[in-house]
Formats: structure tokens, C-alpha cells, sequence
């Protein structure tokens, strides 16, 4: 998706000597690089340690992205260590330099500490065996693309072995040699590797996400590097490049990369904007309410006093992001930042690019993130899923100065104003479109508009036949000045709620289920005002017909030179006709439109008066989840759907169903992380209010659009146009795409531990429950849906039935840990082509052992990976590979921060190998 690196290559040690003969080698290289016009080496990169054998044959090679400066006279120094304690082991930083006096050679002096780079005496953990360096155009223009070169130590020049470089061409890999290969699995069948049990294997093969057409990497990719680069989707791109055995003895070449999400910040930015936009509106529309009595009127200026001090925020965060010029990504230690709260943490495409014989080209993309949770608010009372349920309680048992609607009434409410404020301009321009095709005397526009004029005034109509609208319209009438009500009936229990009425005629009107009788009120009058609308448009519709039919009979008589004369007195006739009856339907409209929005405003009244403050604190939490969770959705969307535009089936799941998501949590049901969790599982939740649509790009900016309102938002993605033109064309004419997001979440640490044994862990259990009923309702729209269609699309139905059953007999299972339950999940949501997303608190520790694990785990299930190299595969991705980038990255140090006590209660697959963890300060 982005372009590929600009060079790769693989590396071999033979016959290294040992500076004591019964001293077993644990080897890695260490790789420096020098600029032709410097005399200064840049530390760059580190493979994986090899352990006990002179011929280490290194899985981790080397990688230089697109962007690198690289050139034919760059000189290369591969510098060869040996580790005595490979616990004490620290990876070394890229962008550190070791600088070396003017004219000196190109080496490094031995005992060179790779932590700190400074020269010692001694060193307990490490030495330097030998060193040598090549340019690059030495290895790109040898005949085999290879070269062998003799290791020098620094005394004397003495040769402690060779090493062989090997160019590497993701696509182009030859089948490696099997012999060198063979003898390498017979050397290091020792306590390095391990085969995994069958209770720990995952079960289930995943669908393969490959390029249908294998010249894609080549044309639709390098055609969206534009897209995906610069001030788009995707930036600051990192690469690791490994070569793995197979069963069957051949190469399997893997590619990770990991890149930062422009996401991060562009979607907060569209989001509150429209967070302000819409609470503006609604300020707006409180004020418009007119006169109210004393006790209504104070209550609104409350809620707007409220409203006026939360746009005040929006307003300063908005300004806050719009400043920023910094990184593209929020890291792990800015989480509890007011300024950056509503930015998802530690945004990226996680990416494994896999060539093997048997599948080319495979991709597999996670992305990962930050839990999405307010952890600026914090996490005293609890995340969302308990407050709004708390809240939701308090409201209905607790006695009110105002009337209680469900939150299913406000929703309609909020969903009636949104429908006012998108279709009343609409029937007004599509009525001045017909008056313009009345003057112009054309009949086909005049048939056009009056289809268009049609159909919104019908939507308009149909938006305002609810029962809540003319009862709400009541509760506001009782609401006016000088309007006394002696008895208000509850319809619930037929008895008497006195109202008291204070000297100043405010009424003190106690908590309602609905909304009583005035005996005063014309309880038609609403029925009247919207049934006019109608009656207004069948007029139009009426005049329009006999005008077209006259206009037929015309054409069929007149053949005369006077004819021009008698297009003028009709074309005058059409719009002095229908002027009138668009007039009045305008009116008609404008009426509605009043009675409606201030009835419907009056019940939005009521939620926000009743339950101040807290009613706007648990929105502006809402917001800033929702925001988090929308960034790390709208890149995944967008990354999915680059990587599938030649999947035709794929489309027409998309189109047909929807969009599958997956998110993996990995957070504990225990102290703060309990508040994350319920705030992670409310914001997921909301992504079902999310629908896509995808447009042709009209110009160079390709980042997308977020429009809509609260529980209701449409992101528009633009594309360019070679690549809108492959989609198919129900998308292209603007088919609204829907998302189904499923959350998993099973925590694996310590505080997992406390909670299991002496805690709760019900939250858990509940939202896995939920969630595998989501999927499996997914599933049966897909099946129900496209099966007819599609029937390669889920090729193995057997297979997939089996996991969601196996899914949801271990989402009711008491297991501790239940890791299977992210196996399968993962496995099912890849074979329904889904996104998959993965979290814990910061993205940056439990998530990095997850997304590795993940990958080698595909690795063998999918490309037949060596039993005897899981576990050493698993150690190089988290040892050298993106995800200790990402460490580095939050918090300037190569070290997961785990410690060997936490460790000990992580599940076995999930601890990442010595020398990788300890105590960090971030």
C-alpha cells in the first residue's frame, strides 16, 4: 500500500571462531551505515541473537524504506557481537550515531556499548567478534545478488569467520536452499525452540486476504501510495523483513510494517466540528422555544448556561488539534492530556506482507490503538456503560420539576429536529426548481422537479406522523405563560398529581411517563397543520398534470407561425399557475416546521433539564470514546477496502451487509481498567451509527468527510478516480455502507489474576456473550444475503459454523484467561473479511505480544511455518521487529514494561522473550 522498501537483504555467519573453544556462540549483527560524504556511522538496525551454533543463520534481515537515502556508493558495516547474557540484552536505537574522527576508516572500537553508545573497558554482557563493510552497489550488481565477506577483528585484521549477504526481492524469492536450511533446523533443535501443544494451538485456518490479481502490488498499489502518503491516510512507515522456514523446507519471506494514521487527528477535527455545529444549533433552537413560564424559562436558561460552557471547550480543543504540527500519532504517555483527549492513542496499521510458494503476496492488517476511553476524566465512578445505566436509573426514580421521556423518545426527538433541519431546505429548493421549470416552459424539467418535490415533501410528511410530536405539543402548551393547570393525570394509574402553582405561576410539574390532558388544547390541530402539507403538494401535482396533458393536446394542434406567440401566453400561464400553490405549500411547510421543531426541542428540554450537570458530562465523554473509536474505524475502513478493491465478493459483502469489526481487548476487569473497558464497549457500540459512503475525489485532497449528527454520522471517503472506477456501481451511486462492530475482551495480566480470584469479572463475561451473538447475527445476514450470489465467498461453511459454535461454547465457559476466545474471534472475522482491531490500555505492551503472536500463528496455520521456528519466529517480531519500534517510539526506550512477577501470570504465548522487558519511566 505504500511503496516498497528500497532494499532488503538477508544475512549468514559461517565458521565464526570463539574466543574460547568450549564457549557456545550467541550471536547477532549489528548494522551501521555511512553516507558517501560522511565519515560518520548511523546505527540502523539489529538482527534477532542466534544462540549455540559458529553458522548463524539470522531470521531478521534488513530493510531501508522507499524514503531512506540510499545510494550505489553507501557504504554498509555489518559489526558481529556475541551475547554472554542474553537477558541483559538491549536493542539498539536507529537513530543514534556513532561519530568517528576526520579520515578515520570506517570501524568501531570493540567493547562498543550498544545502550549508550559510549566505548568501555569490559563488557559482562557482550563482544565484539568481527566486523566488515561493503557498498551497495557491491551487492546490487553481483552476478547471484549475493556476496560473501570475510569478518576482520579489530587486532591485527584477523578473520573470525564470513558472513553472506543476500539481496532480497519480496515476490521474486527463490526457493532458498533446502540443504542449508536442513542443517540449520538440526543445529538449533534445542531449549531455543518448542512445538506448540494441541490445547494451545489455534484452531481453524484463516482466510487469506491475497491480491486477485498479482500484478496489484504493482499498479493499484503504487497508485494509492499517493493516497496513502503525505498528508492522507498513512505516514512515517517503519519495515522489518524476516525469512522463515517451512515445513517443507522453503523460504517463507515476511514483510512487517508499521505505519502511523493521519486518522489520528483529521477525524477529531471533523467531529468537533460538528459537535459544535450541532450543540450551536441547539442552543438556537432552546432560545427559540418562546415565552415559557417562570419555573420552564429558568430551566432552559440552565441548560443553556450548560451548553454555552461545553461549546466553550469543543471550541478550545478544536483550536488545540488545529495548532498541532507535531507528530502524527498520540503517544502512550500524552493519554491523560486535556488538550489531546479526544485523539485515539497510539494509532497504526499493523502489517505482515507474506511470500510464500503456496500463496503470493498474502497481506493481513491489524490495526492498533489505545483502549478508546476518557482517560483524561478518569475512571472514579466508572466508564460509560455504568454511568449512563446509573444515570438512565436515576432519572426514572427520582421525582423531576420536568416530564420524563425514554431515552428512545429523546432519540426520535433528536432524529425529527435532524430530519427538520436536512429536508425543509430541500422542499424549498426542489419548489423553486419547478417554479423555474414553469417559467423556462419545459416539460421534462417541470416532470423532474415535481418527482423531486414529490418525494421529499412525502419523506417530510411521513417524518411527522408520530404520536410524540402532538403530545409533545401539549406538554408545551402547559408550558406557556398563564397557562394553569389544576389537575395533571397520570394515564398510568388514573389517579390525581396535584400541580402546585407558585405565586408566580411557575408550575411545578413532578417527573411524567406521558404527557396529561388540557381540556384547552385542540389536540387536532396538529393532524390539521400536517395534513395540509399534503393536501398543498396533491394540489401542485393536480395543476402540474393538466398543465403537461394541455401542453401534449397543444403540440398535436398547433402547426402555425402564431405558435411562438402561444408558447409565450402558456409559459406565463405555467408559473402564474403553480406560484400560488408553491406558495402555499412553502407555508404549510414553514408551519409544520415551527410546531414541530419547538415541540421537539421542548423534549430534548426535558432530558438535559432533568439530568444537569451530568446529562451534558456523560455526552462530553460520549464524545471524546466515540471520537477515539471513529479514528481507529475510519482507517481501518479505509485500509481495507485499498487492499480489496480487485475482491469483487468482497464489494458485494460490503455493499450488500456491511462491514465486519472486530475489536480484541485485551484490558482487566479490575481498578481503573474497568472503567476503560466500559467506556471501550459503549464507544464500539456507537460505531453502529456509523454508515460510509464512498465518492470520486475532485481534487488532490483525499482525506475523508464527516458529516451527520450525534448517533448519526456519514463518513464520505473520496478515491481517486482508476480506483472509484473498480468498484461496483451500487457504491458508486452513493450506496450507504453499514458497519457491524463485535468486541471481544479477555484480559491477561496480573490484575486479570486478582480479579478472577477474588473480584468480578461479570463485565466480561457479558460483553464476550453479547458480542458472539452480534457476530453470529452477522454471519446469517451474509448467509441469507449473498450465499445465492457469492457462493465462493465463505468457502468452508462447515468450518466457519464449527468456530462461531466453538466461539460462543468459550464465551460461556468459566475458563481464567480464556485466550481461545481471541483465536477464534480473530479467525472468524478474517474469514468473513473483516477489520481486525486490537487494543489494551496504551497499544504499546500487551498489544504488541497479541499482534505477533497473531502473525506467527498465521504463519503456521497459513504458510505452513516450521514447528521447530515458532517460537524463535515469535521472539524475532518482538525482539527486532515493528512493534518494539512502537515502544521506542511511546516512550523513547526499547523495553516492553513488564516485570517477571507480572509476567508470571500472563499466558504462556504472551511473554515476550529475555532482555526485552523491565522497569521503563514513562
Amino acid at each position: 500500500m505504500l511503496e516498497k522498501p528500497k532494499l532488503e537483504f538477508a544475512l549468514a555467519c559461517k565458521d565464526l571462531l570463539a574466543a574460547a573453544r568450549d564457549r557456545k556462540l550467541n550471536t547477532f549483527v549489528q548494522i551501521s551505515v555511512a553516507q558517501p560524504t560522511e565519515q560518520s556511522l548511523t546505527r540502523y538496525a539489529n538482527t534477532e541473537i542466534v544462540e549455540g551454533t559458529r553458522d548463524p543463520l539470522f531470521l531478521t534481515g534488513v530493510t531501508f524504506p522507499s524514503e531512506y537515502p540510499i545510494y550505489e556508493e553507501t557504504k554498509i558495516k555489518l559489526s558481529v557481537y556475541d551475547v554472554k547474557d542474553k537477558s541483559q540484552e538491549t536493542v539498539l536505537p536507529e537513530t543514534s550515531e556513532t561519530r568517528t574522527s576526520a579520515g578515520a576508516s570506517l570501524t568501531e572500537q570493540p567493547m562498543l556499548c550498544p545502550c549508550c553508545e559510549t566505548h568501555t573497558k569490559t563488557s559482562a554482557q557482550k563482544s565484539f567478534l568481527g566486523c566488515t563493510t561493503f557498498k551497495v552497489k557491491d551487492l546490487v550488481k553481483s552476478k547471484e545478488q549475493q556476496l560473501s565477506l570475510n569478518l576482520k577483528s579489530l587486532n591485527g585484521g584477523k578473520t573470525i569467520g564470513s558472513i553472506e549477504v543476500s539481496l532480497v526481492k519480496m515476490g521474486e524469492i527463490q526457493n532458498g536452499d533446502a540443504d542449508q536450511i536442513t542443517a540449520e533446523l538440526q543445529v538449533q533443535k534445542c531449549s531455543l525452540v518448542c512445538e506448540c501443544s494441541s490445547s494451545e494451538a489455534i484452531s481453524g485456518k484463516d482466510n487469506l486476504l491475497h491480491t486477485e490479481n498479482k500484478k496489484q502490488p504493482k499498479e493499484a498499489g503504487r497508485e494509492d501510495c499517493g493516497l496513502l502518503t503525505g498528508k492522507n491516510v498513512l505516514k512515517n512507515p517503519i519495515y522489518k523483513f524476516y525469512r522463515f522456514p517451512s515445513s517443507d523446507n522453503k523460504w517463507i519471506c515476511v514483510r512487517e510494517q508499521m505505519s502511523e494514521s493521519c486518522m489520528s487527528f483529521h477525524i477529531p477535527k471533523e467531529l468537533l466540528s460538528l459537535y459544535l455545529k450541532e450543540d450551536t444549533r441547539r442552543i438556537e433552537q432552546l432560545k427559540d422555544l418562546g415565552e415559557l413560564s417562570p419555573h420552564w424559562d429558568n430551566l432552559r436558561q440552565n441548560v443553556i448556561t450548560h451548553y454555552e460552557e461545553m461549546v466553550c471547550v469543543y471550541q478550545d480543543s478544536l483550536s488545540e488539534l488545529e495548532k498541532h504540527t507535531g507528530s502524527s500519532f498520540k503517544s502512550s504517555c500524552s493519554k491523560g492530556e486535556r488538550s489531546l483527549e479526544f485523539v485515539p492513542i497510539n494509532l497504526h496499521l499493523q502489517r505482515m506482507r507474506v511470500h510464500s510458494q503456496k500463496l503470493k503476496d498474502a497481506l493481513y492488517d491489524v490495526i492498533t490503538t489505545g483502549a478508546p476511553a476518557a482517560h483524561s476524566q478518569g475512571f472514579k465512578n466508572g466508564g460509560l456503560r455504568r454511568l449512563l445505566s446509573r444515570f438512565e436509573a436515576e432519572k426514572r426514580n427520582t421525582g423531576y420539576q420536568c416530564i420524563y421521556y425514554s431515552p428512545e423518545k429523546t432519540a426520535k426527538a433528536k432524529e425529527i429536529l435532524s430530519n427538520i433541519n436536512h429536508l425543509q431546505p430541500l422542499i424549498s429548493s426542489h419548489a423553486d426548481l419547478l417554479l423555474n421549470s414553469a417559467r423556462q416552459h419545459s416539460a421534462d424539467s417541470l416532470k423532474n422537479s415535481l418527482k423531486d418535490l414529490s418525494e421529499t415533501t412525502e419523506m417530510f410528511v411521513h417524518a411527522f406522523k408520530d404520536q410524540l410530536v402532538s403530545s409533545a405539543l401539549l406538554a408545551l402548551y402547559t408550558a406557556r405563560p398563564g397557562c394553569a393547570i389544576k389537575k395533571l393525570t397520570d394515564p398510568m394509574n388514573n389517579t390525581n398529581l396535584n400541580d402546585t402553582v407558585s405565586p408566580n405561576h411557575s408550575h411545578q410539574i413532578t417527573r411524567q411517563d406521558s404527557i396529561p390532558h388540557h381540556s384547552e388544547y385542540d389536540e387536532e390541530e396538529w393532524d390539521r397543520v400536517w395534513a395540509n402539507v399534503g393536501k398543498s403538494l396533491h394540489c401542485i401535482i393536480t395543476v402540474t398534470d393538466k398543465l403537461l396533458e394541455e401542453e401534449n393536446s397543444t403540440k398535436e394542434r398547433i402547426d402555425c407561425p402564431s405558435a411562438d406567440l402561444t408558447t409565450s401566453h402558456i409559459n406565463d400561464d405555467w408559473h402564474e399557475q403553480l406560484y400560488p400553490l408553491i406558495i402555499t405549500l412553502k407555508d404549510c411547510v414553514d408551519e409544520v416546521v415551527d410546531k414541530a421543531k419547538k415541540s421537539m426541542t421542548f423534549v430534548v428540554l426535558q432530558e438535559l433539564a432533568c439530568g444537569l450537570p451530568q446529562c451534558l458530562k456523560l455526552t462530553f465523554r460520549r464524545d471524546v470514546v466515540f471520537s477515539q473509536a471513529l479514528s481507529g474505524l475510519v482507517c481501518g475502513f479505509i485500509i481495507k477496502l485499498l487492499s480489496s478493491l480487485h475482491n469483487q465478493e468482497f464489494l458485494q459483502q460490503l455493499y450488500t451487509v456491511g462491514l465486519l469489526v472486530q475489536y480484541e481487548g485485551l484490558l482487566s476487569t479490575y481498578s481503573e481498567e474497568v472503567g476503560m473497558l466500559e467506556d471501550m464497549a459503549v464507544g464500539i457500540s456507537d460505531l453502529r451509527n456509523v454508515v460510509f459512503k464512498i465518492t470520486e475525489a475532485k481534487s488532490d485532497d483525499f482525506l475523508p468527510v464527516v458529516t451527520g449528527r450525534r448517533q448519526c454520522y456519514i463518513v464520505e471517503v473520496k478515491l481517486p478516480t482508476k480506483m472509484f472506477e473498480l468498484l461496483p456501481q451500487e457504491i458508486r451511486n452513493g450506496k450507504s455502507l453499514s458497519v457491524y462492530p463485535v468486541f471481544f475482551n479477555v484480559g491477561i495480566n496480573e490484575q486479570q489474576t486478582i480479579a478472577e480470584r477474588f473480584g468480578d469479572t461479570s463485565l466480561q463475561e457479558s460483553i464476550n456473550q453479547e458480542n458472539a451473538e452480534y457476530l453470529k447475527e452477522y454471519y446469517r445476514l451474509c448467509t441469507d444475503q449473498l450465499a445465492p450470489q457469492c457462493p465462493q465467498l465463505f468457502q468452508d461453511q462447515n468450518d466457519l459454523k464449527e468456530l462461531l459454535e466453538n466461539l460462543h461454547q468459550n464465551t460461556q465457559a468459566k475458563k481464567r484467561k480464556n485466550v481461545d476466545i481471541m483465536w477464534l474471534a480473530a479467525s472468524i472475522c478474517r474469514k468473513m473479511n473483516g477489520v481486525r482491531v486490537t487494543c489494551c490500555k496504551s497499544a504499546k505492551d500487551r498489544t504488541s505480544m497479541s499482534v505477533t503472536l497473531e502473525q506467527c500463528s498465521v504463519l503456521r496455520d497459513e504458510h505452513e511455518l516450521h514447528k521447530d521456528f515458532f517460537i524463535r519466529a515469535l521472539d524475532c517480531m518482538r525482539r527486532e521487529g515493528c512493534r518494539i519500534e512502537n515502544v521506542m517510539k511511546n516512550i523513547k526506550c526499547r523495553k516492553y514494561a513488564f516485570n517477571m512477577i507480572q509476567l508470571m501470570a500472563f499466558p504462556k504465548f504472551y511473554r515476550p522473550p529475555e532482555g526485552t522487558y523491565g522497569k521503563v519511566n514513562h
